[in-house]
């Protein structure tokens, strides 16, 4: 018997969602800060300072247009917009 058929499969585990009430504000400002400087983020011609863009975010994720989500697998907090989260959702099968 092989190998693969004697260890069961290991399920990939489906990010959670982090509701940002959840988190305290200092919390959720080094996830904000963190996504920044990770993603380096060209906002154009102009430069936007990094205050700008923090808050910018802040008020996304107010909206529950960006939401914060915990992936198991890598251990990471990463922000997405909420139609990237529902496109990705939808290709793991946690939605239909």
């Amino acid at each position: 018997m092989s190998d693969e058929k004697k260890r069961p499969q290991q399920q990939e585990e489906l990010p959670i969602e982090i509701i940002p009430s959840q988190l305290s504000p200092d919390a959720l400002n080094g996830i904000i800060e963190n996504f920044i400087l990770r993603e380096g983020t060209d906002y154009g011609v102009v430069e936007v300072e990094f205050e700008k863009k923090k808050s910018q975010i802040q008020k996304q994720i107010d909206r529950g247009d960006v939401k914060i989500f915990f992936d198991q697998t890598s251990e990471t907090v990463s922000l997405l917009t909420a139609t990237e989260f529902r496109k990705f959702q939808k290709k793991t099968g946690a939605i239909d």
